[in-house]
C-alpha cells in the first residue's frame, strides 16, 4: 500500500466503497470516473481523503473494520435455504486456539426471552490477521436453523486469554420473494385508475383534492366500475409552499402523510367546536375557500393557510374536550383522547422527531425569515438528539402535539379509506408511489443526517433527454452508514408506506442496486454510480412486502441493466412498463403478447405527455414555448418523429384488430385523440399478460396538459394543475363506464 501512488490509493478506496471506475450511458458511451469525483464522493461518505496519509489510514481502517468491530453489522438469512454460518472476529493472543469458546444470545423480534447457546472450545479458525501488533482470528459460527422471518439481534461473547470481544449483529431473516396474491397465479389480470390526488376538483373540497374526494373515487371506481386498484401520486409530507416545496417527489418526509389532504369536514372537532363554527360563519373566510376551490391551479400556500387555521381551532377544541390536567402532565380523559395517545406511542420517536422539526422550523422561520433552513439554525438545534432540542420540545409541547394531531387525522382518514377499498371489493385497493428521496432541508434530512450523504446529490447520467445529465437535488443514502445502522431507516420507510394499500411503486428502483451520485457543486456530468448491498436491501423489501401483504412494483425505466431486471423478477418485484417506451429493435411498438406477465403496464406517466397531449403535440408545443429545444432543427425532428410514432401506434392497433372502425392508419388524417382511439390503446395494453394495467384519469377525460414537465421549476405549472371536470362530473362520465366495461371483459378478476 505504501508504494502505491495517491491516485491508486484513491481508486482502491473508491472501489471498496462501491464507487464505479466507469459506466456506460443509455447510448453506450463510456464515462470514466475522475479522481476529483472519487475524492468528493468519498468525502461525502465521511471518509478522510485529503492526502496520501489519510487515504492509507482509511484503507487500513476499511480492511480492519469487521475485525475490530467483532462482526458485520448485518447478516441475511433466506427462508428455504441452508442456514449456513456467520463470522465472528476475536482477538486471540493465547497460543492455543483450541481453548476459544463463544457464548451467544439470540433475541428474536417478537419473543421476550432470548435463546442462548455456546460453541467451542475447539472452533475451527478460518482466518488470522495481525492488527497493531495484536493477533485476531475469524471463526465461523452456525446460524440457528428454522428462524422465523423478522429482524433478530444476536450478541456473541468470546474470550481467549485476557482478550475478549462482545459483538452484536442484526439477523435479517427474509422470504425469497415479495408478496404476490394467489389470484395472480390463478389467472387474474387486474386493471385500475391512476390519478394525482391534488388535482381532483369537487364541489366540497377546499381547493385541493383530499381524502374525502378519494372516498368518492373509491365508491365510483371500486363498486361501480369494478376496478381492482387506484394508483396515487406520492402522499408524502410536503411543506406545501410554491414553487420549491410542492413536488410529491421531493417531500419533507417520506415517513409521514401530507396533511393538506386531510378532509377537514370529516374531523370530529370540526363538527362540534364553537370556535370552528364562528370561523366558518365569517363571509371573508368562506370567500377564501371559494376562491381556492374555483382556481384553475392548486394554490398551495392559500389552501395550507385556510386548512391550518381551522385545524388549529380543531386541535384547541380537542385538548379542551378530551384531555385533563396541566402541561406537561396532560392526560387523556376520553376514548378519542386515548386513541390519539396510543397513536403517538405506536409511532414513537419518528413521529415525535417529525413534529419537533415542524415546530422548530416554524419558530425559526418566524424569527429569521421564511427562507431559513435547518442548516441555518443555531448549531444546537441542528442536532436532533441535542439537549437544546429536548428543551425546545418540552417548552413547546402543545405545538409539537398539534403536528402529531395532524398526522393522526391524516393516518386515521387514510386507514378508513383502505377499509373502504376492501368493502368495495377491490383486491388491491391503493397503489402508492414511494419517492426516491426527500428534501435535504426537510424533516427527514434533519432527523436522518447520520445515514444521508448531505454533501452529494443524486440524479441521472447524460441521456437523449438531458445531454448534461440530471440532478434531482436531494441527498442519497450513504450505503456504508446505512448498513452500520442495520438499515433501520429503510425498514421504517417501507413499513410506514406499505400500510396504506395493497401495492407500492418504488420510484427509480435501480437505487436498490446502484445510484448516480453527483458531488455538491459539480455538474451532473461529473457524477458516477455508487453500488449498494442489493442482497440485503432486497431481503428487507421482501420481508416488509410479505408482512404487509402488498405487491411491489419497481419503476425500472431509463438506464437499467438486464441483470437488475433479472434480480428484481426473481425477487417478485413487478416491472413497470410504459407504452411509449415499449418498442422492438426496429422502433415499432411491441405487441401486447411480448409484455412480461410480472409487470404493471401504463400508457404514460406524470413526467410524460398525456395521451391527448402526446397525440396533438402539446408537450412539444410547451417545450418550444419555454425555449427548451436547443434549435429549431431539434424541434422539427421531434415533430416528425412524433408523426412516425403515431403511425406506428395505428399500425400496432390494426395488427391486433383494435383500430376503431372508420379510423385511417395515416396519422395526418387523425389529428386529435378521440374517445374511440383512447379506448383502443387501453385495450391494446389490457390484452397483454401484465398482471396489472392502469389507465390515467387524465387520459380518459382527454386532458392535454401533463402533471410535470421535467427540466422546469416555475416556468410551467408543475404539480398544481387541476382536472377540468369535478369528481361529481367524472362519476357520470360515460367514457369511464365504457372503458371499464371493455377492460372487465379483457381482464377478468378471477
Amino acid at each position: 500500500m505504501h508504494d502505491q501512488s495517491e491516485s491508486d490509493l484513491l481508486r482502491a478506496l473508491a472501489d471498496r466503497a462501491g464507487i464505479v471506475a466507469d459506466y456506460h450511458d443509455i447510448a453506450g458511451t463510456q464515462h470514466v470516473t475522475t479522481d476529483e469525483t472519487r475524492r468528493a464522493i468519498l468525502s461525502a461518505m465521511g471518509l478522510r481523503v485529503a492526502n496520501r496519509a489519510e487515504l492509507i489510514e482509511e484503507l487500513a481502517g476499511w480492511e480492519n473494520r469487521p475485525w475490530l468491530r467483532g462482526c458485520e453489522p448485518v447478516h441475511v438469512v433466506r427462508l428455504g435455504r441452508a442456514a449456513g454460518t456467520w463470522s465472528l472476529y476475536v482477538p486471540c493472543e493465547v497460543p492455543d486456539d483450541a481453548v476459544l469458546q463463544v457464548c451467544w444470545s439470540l433475541q428474536l423480534e417478537f419473543e421476550e426471552r432470548p435463546r442462548e447457546g455456546v460453541e467451542g472450545p475447539g472452533l475451527r479458525i478460518e482466518e488470522t490477521r495481525t492488527i497493531h501488533g495484536r493477533r485476531f482470528v475469524r471463526v465461523a459460527l452456525s446460524t440457528p436453523p428454522d428462524l422465523p422471518i423478522g429482524y433478530h439481534s444476536v450478541t456473541a461473547c468470546a474470550k481467549a486469554g485476557s482478550a475478549k470481544v462482545d459483538a452484536t449483529c442484526r439477523f435479517i431473516v427474509a422470504p425469497e420473494r415479495c408478496y404476490i396474491p394467489d389470484q395472480l397465479h390463478h389467472g387474474a389480470r387486474w386493471w385500475g385508475i391512476a390519478l394525482q390526488l391534488y388535482s381532483l376538483r369537487s364541489h366540497r373540497n377546499w381547493g385541493v383534492g383530499d381524502f374525502g374526494d378519494l372516498a368518492s373515487v373509491v365508491e365510483w371506481t371500486g363498486r361501480e366500475l369494478g376496478a381492482a386498484v387506484i394508483g396515487l401520486n406520492p402522499l408524502h409530507a410536503l411543506k406545501n409552499t410554491k414553487p420549491y416545496h410542492i413536488s410529491p417527489y421531493s417531500p419533507s418526509s417520506r415517513l409521514f402523510l401530507n396533511d393538506l389532504y386531510i378532509d377537514v369536514e370529516q374531523v370530529a372537532e370540526y363538527q362540534t367546536a364553537p370556535e370552528v363554527k364562528a370561523c366558518l360563519a365569517e363571509p371573508s373566510f368562506q370567500a377564501r375557500i371559494e376562491a381556492a376551490r374555483r382556481g384553475e391551479l392548486v394554490e398551495y400556500d392559500a389552501v395550507r393557510s385556510i386548512k391550518r387555521e381551522v385545524l388549529e381551532l380543531c386541535h384547541r377544541a380537542f385538548l379542551r374536550e378530551h384531555w385533563e390536567g396541566e402541561e406537561p402532565e396532560l392526560q387523556p380523559r376520553t376514548e378519542r383522547g386515548r386513541a390519539f395517545h396510543q397513536f403517538v406511542a405506536r409511532e414513537g420517536e419518528s413521529l415525535t422527531s417529525y413534529a419537533v422539526f415542524q415546530a422548530l422550523e416554524e419558530a425559526q422561520q418566524a424569527e429569521h425569515g421564511i427562507s431559513a433552513t435547518w442548516a441555518d439554525w443555531p448549531e444546537h438545534y441542528r442536532i436532533p438528539t441535542s439537549e437544546a432540542v429536548r428543551e425546545f420540545r418540552h417548552r413547546h409541547m402543545q405545538r409539537v402535539g398539534f403536528f402529531q394531531y395532524l398526522q393522526w387525522l391524516a393516518a386515521d382518514q387514510m386507514l378508513a379509506l383502505v377499509k373502504q377499498t376492501h368493502q368495495a371489493g377491490m383486491p388491491i385497493g391503493f397503489y402508492h408511489d414511494l419517492a426516491l428521496g426527500s428534501d435535504r432541508y426537510g424533516a427527514d434530512g434533519w432527523r436522518s443526517q447520520e445515514v444521508l450523504a448531505l454533501n452529494a446529490d443524486c440524479g441521472a447520467p447524460p441521456d437523449a433527454f438531458a445531454p448534461e445529465g440530471q440532478n434531482w437535488g436531494f441527498p442519497p443514502l450513504d450505503p456504508l452508514r446505512l448498513r452500520t445502522s442495520g438499515y433501520q431507516y429503510v425498514i421504517e420507510l417501507l413499513r410506514k408506506n406499505l400500510r396504506y394499500g395493497g401495492a407500492i411503486r418504488l420510484d427509480h428502483v435501480m437505487a436498490l442496486f446502484r445510484l448516480f451520485w453527483i458531488p455538491r457543486g459539480l455538474p451532473a456530468s461529473m457524477g458516477t454510480y455508487v453500488h449498494y448491498r442489493d442482497e440485503e436491501l432486497l431481503a428487507i423489501l421482501a420481508l416488509e412486502s410479505v408482512r404487509a401483504k402488498a405487491l411491489v412494483i419497481g419503476e425500472d425505466l431509463g438506464t437499467v441493466p438486464d441483470w437488475v431486471r433479472d434480480r428484481l423478477e426473481a425477487t417478485g418485484v413487478l416491472s413497470y412498463r410504459v407504452l411509449y417506451f415499449e418498442r422492438t429493435h426496429t422502433g415499432a411498438w411491441k405487441p401486447p403478447a411480448h409484455y412480461p406477465a410480472q409487470a404493471l403496464a401504463v400508457v404514460t406517466t406524470h413526467d410524460l405527455a398525456t395521451l391527448s397531449g402526446y397525440w396533438e403535440g402539446a408537450d412539444i408545443e410547451a417545450r418550444s414555448t419555454l425555449g427548451l429545444f436547443p434549435s429549431e432543427q431539434a424541434r422539427s425532428a421531434m415533430l416528425s418523429g412524433r408523426q412516425w410514432e403515431k403511425a406506428g401506434i395505428l399500425a400496432a392497433l390494426k395488427s391486433e384488430g383494435l383500430l376503431p372502425p372508420g379510423v385511417p392508419d395515416d396519422p395526418v388524417q387523425v389529428p386529435t385523440m378521440t374517445t374511440e382511439l383512447t379506448e383502443a390503446i387501453h385495450q391494446y395494453l389490457a390484452k397483454s399478460p401484465a398482471w396489472m394495467v392502469l389507465a390515467n384519469i387524465e387520459d380518459i377525460s382527454g386532458s392535454r396538459a401533463q402533471a410535470n414537465l421535467p427540466g422546469t421549476l416555475d416556468q410551467h405549472p408543475n404539480w398544481c394543475r387541476k382536472l377540468g371536470p369535478t369528481v361529481e362530473e367524472l362519476t357520470h362520465d360515460s367514457r369511464f363506464e365504457r372503458l371499464a366495461a371493455q377492460l372487465r371483459v379483457i381482464r377478468p378478476s378471477v
